[in-house]
């Protein structure tokens, strides 16, 4: 569980680099997030407390000051700690520049965490662009501007944390994502994931499980789903067209599939998720320009924010 306010944008005029949604959290004691896969970057910077973030099988034990990266259709999981939980601020972004972009910070798959004494800086440029909800076109750019602020501030200081060598399992790991990533919408199975590696079925599996902690066939079924998820938050797209995109021919099936996965039927998930977000963000626009005031998030705790079953942080 966690307190959180966040922005969710469904569309941008922009090309090369854009935010998609951001926000930040106070996190109850061992709230964790996945494993999942997303289809934006995202940098997470800590405000304070400390957790843990995993991807594949290296773990990075974070405390405040620190942040870590996501990256595009890449597993991951976070959770904060026990006694300490942490709070932190994120901003999820897309774009045809956005990897050389990140690269100017230091940041990709080999460097997925940093340090940076910024962290006022980029929770004031956080809180600014929760305020930029009204979809206008003012908003839109001092959204960019924002943006742009935010890289700014990291690449003052930003220093990348230790680098992950790549083993031979990470290898098949990144490369059978990869074809997840390039073929999902297609009927592929396990057994075409396992051919295009040239690796057994049976490998394929210890492999997911050693690395993912799930198998190759859950791993599709998140990809899949995760990809709806954002299709129907994000577009109007009939559940038929949102189904074959993501690779489910029969939009029943998909709707068994996206219920048994979400704990919603794909119409009532897209009905709360394109209405919600923005509606709270225009009730509460008191307390955002209260917090702008304040060091520290520590008031969230006493405030009454959306639970993690609303927010797709």
């Amino acid at each position: 569980m966690e307190n959180a306010f966040v922005l969710e944008l469904s569309e941008s005029k922009f090309k090369d680099l854009f935010v998609c949604f951001c926000g930040y959290s106070q996190c109850k004691p061992l709230h964790g997030f996945g494993p999942a896969v997303r289809p934006n970057y995202i940098i997470h910077y800590i405000i304070d407390g400390k957790g843990f973030y995993q991807t594949g099988d290296h773990k990075y034990c974070l405390e405040a000051g620190e942040g870590f990266l996501i990256e595009p259709d890449v597993m991951t999981y976070y959770q904060a700690d026990r006694e300490n939980p942490w709070s932190y601020l994120w901003i999820g972004f897309s774009g045809r520049h956005a990897k050389e972009y990140l690269e100017d910070l230091g940041l990709n798959s080999r460097h997925p965490t940093f340090r940076s004494g910024q962290g006022k800086e980029l929770r004031r440029l956080i809180l600014q662009m929760l305020k930029c909800s009204d979809g206008s076109i003012t908003s839109q750019y001092h959204l960019q501007s924002l943006l742009y602020a935010f890289f700014a501030a990291l690449s003052k200081d930003a220093q990348h944390g230790n680098e992950a060598p790549q083993s031979r399992e990470n290898f098949y790991i990144e490369r059978a994502i990869s074809y997840i990533r390039n073929n999902y919408s297609s009927e592929i199975k396990v057994t075409d994931i396992a051919g295009y590696l040239c690796v057994n079925r049976s490998y394929l599996y210890k492999l997911f499980q050693s690395s993912l902690q799930m198998s190759p066939q859950e791993f599709l079924t998140r990809f899949r789903i995760s990809r709806a998820k954002e299709l129907l938050a994000t577009t109007k797209l009939s559940i038929e067209h949102v189904a074959s995109s993501c690779g489910y021919q029969n939009a029943l099936v998909f709707s068994k599939a996206f219920k048994r996965n979400t704990g919603y039927i794909p119409t009532l998930y897209r009905t709360e998720h394109f209405q919600a977000t923005r509606k709270y963000l225009e009730d509460n626009k008191d307390i955002l320009d209260e917090l702008m005031s304040e060091e520290s998030l520590r008031k969230l705790q006493q405030r009454k924010w959306h639970n993690d079953e609303i927010i797709q942080e």
